[in-house]
């Protein structure tokens, strides 16, 4: 096997860094870069998730695109699905004990994550490991020694426990154990680095302790087997990298499919492209920035000096995220029909219809109200008010507007953006 042709060291962290919230410790990312281009060794990096929903969002992506980072650069990249793990359930961010999953639910949702991993990823060359591999073997003595190397009170200086103890809210022990147990993790990879959110910090951190407590633990049972030989100390210890959490649509909270304003990777072209063209100016930075491999520097210097306008970066930016998952043919197609409706403020390709019996003329705002577009009749006429609301590309403001369907004919309307509906207006069928 050859060995890879690293990059120099400064280049490989520059490249390493973009977009990157804490590398801890740095100096050690460093040095470990700097063994690995002296002895020809990849780096072993790694990226556990646990399998708890069947479906990813562009937010999983983040921590997933900095593993295929340390892949394009050589390193060993290490997709750890937490089978076991998933079963106990990460307490991280939650105020309350959640339910945990069944082993029936976990290998359902275990099997759509690699097929939707390796979207980014490259299958040939990512190392897919399962930690029941391990979690599933430990006895009774095995979790009770893994408890003696780590303290009550650091455990429950996590944010989410003590919030919790606050507000006299229960914390289950097996909540306790889950980065004990996930630690495990770290030790049986042989990690050099470990990548996850930034709320995942705690959790990082105490595998990076558990892995310098194993070594130091064997050191010591070497020594005692070969008293007569000096036994090298080698302190394993990862390196923990952490990635911000990707804003959902609304540019405010955390992407979720539970708040709707999620983007997810298996959805068709068009539909990614819109949502991500919608998206504010703001975030669209934050989105170039760990969605795609681009300089944001660069990009808002050519919007400074007036180069470039906001909404072609937008478009480039939902072109690039779009070719990730689709293809190229599929991301310039979605792009040109974006223009094409949202730019040119042209009708899409393909209207859905909606028959109507001819008969006495009809408000605007019942139309726009029976199109779903709506939730009720005081809603349209506000929309029809705020100039949203558009017959054949002319916009009519008058809420009491009528529509002339005494006779056949056909007719577009349009409210907002992105709602249109084709009226075909017939006599009625003779049954």
């Amino acid at each position: 096997m050859t060995q890879p042709n690293f990059k120099p060291v400064a280049e490989q962290l520059a490249y390493l860094k973009k977009g990157v919230a804490e590398i801890i410790p740095e100096a050690e990312l460093i040095a470990k870069l700097e063994n690995s281009l002296k002895t020809g060794k990849p780096l072993r990096v790694y990226l556990g998730v646990d399998p708890t929903a069947p479906d990813l969002h562009l937010g999983h992506t983040v921590v997933l695109r900095k593993l295929k980072h340390f892949q394009d650069l050589g390193h060993t990249a290490v997709f750890l699905i937490g089978d076991f793990s998933a079963m106990i359930g990460d307490p991280t961010g939650v105020s309350e004990t959640r339910p945990p999953l069944t082993r029936e639910q976990v290998d359902a949702n275990a099997k759509t994550y690699l097929e939707q991993v390796y979207k980014i990823l490259d299958r040939e060359k990512t190392e897919v490991r399962y930690n029941s591999e391990w979690l599933g073997k430990m006895n009774a003595e095995d979790v009770v020694r893994l408890c003696g190397r780590y303290q009550l009170a650091r455990m429950l200086e996590r944010e989410d426990f003590r919030s919790r103890l606050r507000n006299n809210q229960p914390i289950s022990v097996h909540e306790l154990l889950y980065p004990l147990l996930t630690a495990c993790d770290a030790v049986e990879l042989q990690s050099d680095v470990e990548i996850g959110a930034t709320e995942q910090k705690f959790n990082l951190l105490v595998h990076r302790e558990i892995q310098i407590a194993v070594s130091r633990e064997r050191a010591v049972e070497q020594q005692l087997e070969n008293p007569q030989i000096d036994v090298k100390y080698e302190r394993r210890a990862q390196v923990c990298v952490t990635m911000p959490i990707l804003v959902g649509l609304d540019g405010q909270r955390k992407m979720s499919k539970s708040l709707g304003n999620y983007v997810g990777i298996t959805e068709a072209p068009g539909e990614m492209f819109g949502k991500l063209a919608s998206i504010s100016d703001d975030t669209m930075w934050k989105y170039f920035d760990l969605l795609t491999d681009k300089s944001v520097v660069a990009l808002q210097d050519n919007v400074r000096r007036g180069t470039m306008h906001p909404f072609d970066v937008k478009i480039d930016m939902a072109t690039d995220i779009v070719r990730d998952f689709h293809g190229s043919m599929a991301a310039l197609e979605a792009a040109r029909e974006f223009r094409r409706v949202f730019r040119d403020r042209q009708a899409p390709e393909e209207v859905p219809v909606q028959p109507l019996a001819c008969g006495p003329p009809t408000l605007l705002s019942t139309l726009v109200y029976i199109s779903n577009f709506a939730s009720s009749r005081s809603e349209a006429e506000r929309l029809i008010k705020q100039k949203a609301v558009e017959i054949d590309g002319v916009m009519i403001d008058d809420s009491r507007k009528q529509i002339d369907v005494t006779k056949p004919t056909s007719f577009l309307l349009r409210v907002g953006k992105k709602n249109f509906k084709r009226f075909v207006v017939d006599y009625p069928k003779k049954s």
